[in-house]
C-alpha cells in the first residue's frame, strides 16, 4: 500500500485547524510557563558549568574558582532583576509581540530594528543548538557509551521537536509542559537536599582523586579582572531566553499582556532562586568541568551524584528531567522564531513566505528553516555545549541593550504618568546590558564571539536586499495617474506531441480564449512523422493551424522556444499563451513517463508577455 504525501502529512502534523479557531489555541499561563520560559529556566543546567569552565580551565586558579561562584551569581541574579523588569515594561507597551525588534523599530528607527531583529533570530536559531547539545550532554553523562552518538542524537530530537511544533504551539506546549515542571520540581529537590546535607549533616567536597583533575584544582594563578569578567559573561547565558514572553504576547489567553507579564515574573523567580541555589551548592561540593572534555559528566550530574550518594534512582530521574527540559528548552524558540521572522517579513525585509500560516494555525516555514539552521549548527560544532555558547551571549545582550534603549526614548517621548521611574530602570538596563554585551565580545572574540559579530551585520545585508526586491516589485506595480491597460493582440500555440484524447482537450479549451491567432504547434523527428500527424490531423476535423518543426529531439525544449521568439518578433505587443496538454497518473508511475512538459514550463516561466497553462488528462 502506498502512502500518499498528504496522508502522511496529516500523520505527522495532524488534521487542519480553520483559522476561526485561533482564539481557541491561545496559551493559559500554566501552559505558557514551559513554552516561553523552558530556555531560561533551563539554562541553570548549564550556567554555573560555564563558569568553571573559564576559572579551572583556562584562568587555573585553582580552589579560587568556587569562591567567586557565588559572587558572580549575586551579579547575575541582579542583571536578571534590571532586565525582567524592563521587558515587564515592553509587555504592557507592545502587547502584540515582536520583543525588541518592534521596540527598536518604534523608537529607534531601521537600522537599530534590524540589529535587534538579526540578534534575536541568531539567538534563537543558538537556542535550540545550544539547548539540544546540553540535553543530550546530560544523557550522556548518565549513559557515557552514547557519547559516539552525540551529534546523531542532536540532529534526531530537533526533528521530533520540529515535528511537534508543526503539529502547533497549543498541542507542542500541552506536551512540554510535564518535562518542565518535573526540572523544576527535581532541581528545587537538588538544592534543598544538598543544602541540608552540606549544613546539617556534614557532606563534603566531591573527591577527586585522579590526576588530571587533581592538576585542575592545584592552579595558583592570580584570578585577573579579564578572567572574573569572562567568566561573569559566562554565568551571564542564564539570562537567555527571557525576551521569549515579551516577543509571545499574542499566543496568550485575554487578557494577554497580564498573563504575559504574570508568567514572566513566575519565570525570573525560578530561573533566579534555581541559579543561586546552584552555585552556592556548587561552592561547598565542588564539581569540576573543562574545557577540552576531559571531564565528561556535567557539572549538574555530579552535583546529584554526590548529593544523592551515588547513580540511584534520584540520580536518574534529575538526569532524565535535565534531559527533558533542555531538549524541550529548543519549544521557546520555535514558538517565537516563526512569529518574530514573519513580524520581519510583514515589514518586507525577510520573504513573505514566512508569514504563511500552516494548517496547524502556525508559521510553518519558519518553523522548518529554524529546524534546518539548528540542525546545520550542531553538525558543525560537533554538538559541543561550550563550543556553542560564545555565539550565543552576543545576539541576546544586543536585544536586550536595544529594546531598553528604545523603551527609554519611548518614555521620555510619551511622557505617561510616572514616566520618570521607569525611564530609570530602562536606562540602567541598557547601559548595563550594553556593557555587557561588550565584555562578551572583548573577552571571547576569539572563543567565537566574532562568529555572530560577523553574521548579525551579513543578515543586516541580506534584509536590506530583501527589501530592496520588493520596493523595486511595488513601485514597478503601483497605477500611475490616467493608467490605462494596453489592448494587446492574443496568439495561443497549442503544443502537440501526437493526435490523442488529451490534444483534441486542450484545442477546444483553446478554442474557449478566443485568440487573434490559434496554432498548433509539433516538433517531429522525420518527414514520415510529420505526414502521419496532417493526416490525424485532418481526420479529426481540427480547425486549428497546425506547424510543424524538424528536429532529432536532442533539443525539445530549445526548439520551441526558439519557434515562439520568431512568432513574438512578429508583433512585439503580442501576447502568447502556451497550451500544454499534461498527462497526469497516480505518483507511483507519474516517473514512468517523459518530463518534458516540466522542462518546457520551467523555461517559459520566466519569458516576457507570455502565459503558460497546462490542460491536465487525469489518467484513473
Amino acid at each position: 500500500m502506498v502512502i500518499s504525501p498528504s496522508a502522511l502529512k496529516r500523520f505527522l502534523i495532524g488534521k487542519p485547524i480553520a483559522s476561526s479557531e485561533d482564539a481557541h489555541h491561545r496559551l493559559s499561563k500554566k501552559i505558557a510557563l514551559p513554552v516561553f520560559a523552558s530556555d531560561a529556566i533551563s539554562s541553570t543546567a548549564y550556567a554555573t558549568e560555564e563558569i568553571l569552565i573559564v576559572f579551572l580551565s583556562l584562568a587555573a586558579v585553582g580552589m579560587t574558582a568556587f569562591d567567586n561562584l557565588v559572587p558572580i551569581s549575586i551579579l547575575v541574579v541582579l542583571l536578571l532583576a534590571i532586565v525582567v523588569s524592563s521587558y515587564r515594561q515592553t509587555i504592557y507597551a507592545y502587547p502584540k509581540g515582536g520583543g525588541s525588534y518592534v521596540v527598536s523599530r518604534e523608537n529607534l528607527g531601521r537600522s537599530p530594528s534590524l540589529v535587534a531583529g538579526a540578534s534575536m533570530l541568531v539567538d534563537y536559531i543558538l537556542t535550540v543548538a545550544v539547548s539540544v547539545s546540553a540535553g543530550v550532554a546530560a544523557i550522556v553523562s548518565a549513559f557515557e557509551n552514547m557519547l559516539p552518538y552525540r551529534v546523531e542524537l542532536c540532529v534526531g530530537f530537533i526533528v521530533l521537536v520540529t515535528l511537534a511544533n508543526l503539529r502547533g504551539i497549543k498541542e507542542s506546549g500541552a506536551l512540554f509542559a510535564p518535562p518542565t515542571y518535573l526540572y523544576v520540581v527535581s532541581l528545587a529537590s537538588l538544592i534543598i537536599v544538598g543544602l541540608y546535607k552540606v549544613y546539617f549533616q556534614d557532606l563534603g567536597p566531591i573527591d577527586h582523586s585522579d590526576a588530571y583533575a587533581q592538576e585542575l584544582l592545584s592552579g595558583q594563578k592570580t584570578l585577573t579582572i579579564f578572567f572574573f569578567l569572562k567568566a561573569f559573561s559566562s554565568g551571564a547565558v542564564a539570562l537567555t531566553g527571557i525576551e521569549a514572553v515579551a516577543d509571545g504576547v499574542p499566543a496568550f489567553e485575554k487578557p494577554e499582556a497580564k498573563n504575559a507579564s504574570k508568567t514572566l515574573m513566575w519565570m525570573a523567580v525560578i530561573l533566579g532562586t534555581s541559579f543561586f541555589g546552584l552555585s552556592v551548592l556548587a561552592q561547598e561540593i565542588q564539581p569540576l568541568k573543562d574545557h577540552e572534555g576531559e571531564i565528561k559528566i556535567t557539572v549538574l550530574a555530579q552535583m546529584a551524584e554526590q548529593v544523592y550518594g551515588g547513580r540511584n534512582i534520584f540520580f536518574y530521574i534529575t538526569q532524565f528531567a535535565t534531559f527533558g527540559i533542555l531538549i524541550l528548552a529548543a519549544n521557546t524558540a520555535y514558538a517565537d522564531f516563526p512569529r518574530l521572522s514573519s513580524i520581519i517579513a510583514k515589514d518586507n525585509y525577510l520573504p513573505r513566505q514566512l508569514m504563511n500560516r500552516g494548517d496547524r494555525l502556525v508559521f510553518s516555514n519558519g518553523i522548518i528553516f529554524l529546524g534546518v539552521a539548528a540542525g546545520l549548527l550542531v553538525i558543525a560544532f560537533g554538538g559541543i555545549v561550550n563550543a556553542l555558547i560564545p555565539l550565543y551571549a552576543v545576539g541576546v545582550f544586543t536585544g536586550f541593550t536595544l529594546s531598553q534603549f528604545g523603551m527609554l526614548v519611548r518614555h521620555r517621548k510619551l511622557k505617561e504618568p510616572g514616566w520618570q521611574l521607569r525611564a530609570f530602570f530602562s536606562g540602567v538596563g541598557a547601559l548595563t546590558t550594553f556593557f555587557v554585551a561588550g565584555i562578551v565580545v572583548v573577552v571571547k572574540f576569539t572563543d567565537g564571539a566574532w562568529i555572530p559579530a560577523v553574521i548579525i551585520p551579513t543578515m543586516m545585508a541580506i534584509f536590506l536586499a530583501v527589501n530592496r526586491h520588493y520596493t523595486r516589485v511595488r513601485s514597478f506595480l503601483q497605477i500611475e495617474e490616467g493608467y490605462i491597460a494596453p489592448r494587446r493582440t492574443h496568439t495561443v500555440i497549442v503544443l502537440v506531441g501526437s493526435v490523442n484524447k488529451g490534444v483534441l482537450q486542450a484545442v477546444k479549451y483553446a478554442e474557449s480564449l478566443r485568440p487573434d491567432r490559434l496554432l498548433a504547434l509539433s516538433v517531429v523527428g522525420s518527414p514520415e512523422e510529420k505526414t502521419k500527424l496532417g493526416d490525424d490531423w485532418a481526420k479529426y476535423g481540427m480547425t486549428a493551424e497546425l506547424e510543424t518543426l524538424t528536429d532529432d529531439f536532442r533539443n525539445l525544449t530549445d526548439t520551441i522556444l526558439m519557434h515562439i521568439n520568431r512568432i513574438d518578433d512578429e508583433d512585439s505587443d503580442d501576447i502568447i499563451t502556451v497550451v500544454i496538454p499534461e498527462f497526469v497518473t497516480a505518483i507511483r508511475s507519474q516517473w514512468l513517463h517523459n518530463q518534458s512538459a516540466l522542462a518546457i514550463k520551467a523555461r517559459l516561466l520566466y519569458r516576457k508577455n507570455t502565459v503558460v497553462t497546462s490542460v491536465p488528462i487525469v489518467i484513473e
